[in-house]
């Protein structure tokens, strides 16, 4: 055998992609919740035997056990009740809890104000 080279080889697995609005990331066939705080941001995420790892701008916005079976959602459930949060905020700047009061017009006025008679049919 021949001795080991200076620099460790790289192993594992790293991959950089934005944070879609679903605030997950796929790896191999499993998903993995990620804090939603970052959607649309640029994420690093890193995978080894044992951990999966998200970083953002060096901070780490996600670390899961990974799931080696197929087809799994994995969420931390800091990062849902987080989304429900922004989710809940959101809604209210879209619609405001208490609005502007309309008045309603009663419609014989504008038949009184075109001169229309209600009465002919």
């Amino acid at each position: 055998m021949i001795a080991l080279p200076p620099v460790a080889p790289v192993t594992g697995w790293r991959r950089w992609s934005r944070l879609p609005r679903d605030h997950y990331v796929r790896l191999d066939t499993s998903d993995y919740s990620v804090h939603p705080s970052v959607i649309g941001r640029r994420i690093e995420i890193t995978a080894g035997l044992d951990r999966v790892r998200v970083t953002c701008d060096g901070q780490v916005v996600a670390d899961h056990e990974r799931a080696w079976a197929k087809h799994q959602t994995i969420t931390d459930p800091q990062h849902l009740a987080a989304a429900r949060a922004l989710r809940r905020d959101r809604l209210e700047v879209i619609r405001p809890a208490a609005g502007p009061q309309v008045e309603i017009r009663c419609l014989a006025d504008y038949d009184a104000a075109l001169g229309v008679d209600g009465g002919a049919a």
